[in-house]
């Protein structure tokens, strides 16, 4: 089972970006300087921020199906990030590096199954849980935080 991670499109956010920090915390939005390579993970590059990268702190409507499993979360996006293309099979370090929770989702956004996955060990949860035909698409968190990392679809 072939599996692509999508990137949140930068779309979302362009009209954050430039913003001054008075502006962004009006709409809801808190900025931070990354201070760690490893602790800022942008949804729209999927990659860790550079140390010194501009960071935003938002609620995000990940799951916006009109199921009891509607759900925001916080994630972080650089400030004039460009969204990642990630090759097809391929698992991003974003992802390989964290303890991951999946959750498998039908087409009314309806819970399938789940697992928790060290991020090195995501492919055969992908696959897995894809294999599923009732399964429509993948939601990672990291398992710690909760916060919402990608989406995860069958690819040819």
């Amino acid at each position: 089972m072939n599996f692509q991670v999508v990137a949140l499109p930068e779309t979302e956010f362009q009209t954050l970006y430039g913003l001054s920090d008075n502006d962004l915390a009006r709409r809801g939005v808190r900025t931070t300087i990354a201070a760690s390579g490893s602790s800022y993970p942008c949804r729209v590059s999927l990659r860790d921020a550079d140390v010194g990268a501009r960071m935003f702190l938002l609620n995000y409507e990940h799951q916006p199906a009109n199921s009891p499993y509607r759900s925001t979360h916080a994630i972080y996006v650089q400030d004039g990030a460009e969204r990642a293309e990630v090759g097809v099979n391929v698992v991003p370090d974003v992802l390989r590096t964290r303890l991951l929770s999946v959750r498998a989702f039908d087409r009314d956004g309806m819970i399938v199954d789940a697992d928790v996955v060290e991020g090195t060990d995501a492919v055969l949860v992908f696959r897995r849980l894809l294999a599923n035909d009732r399964t429509a698409y993948l939601h990672v968190h990291n398992a710690k935080r909760g916060c919402y990392a990608a989406r995860v679809e069958r690819a040819p």
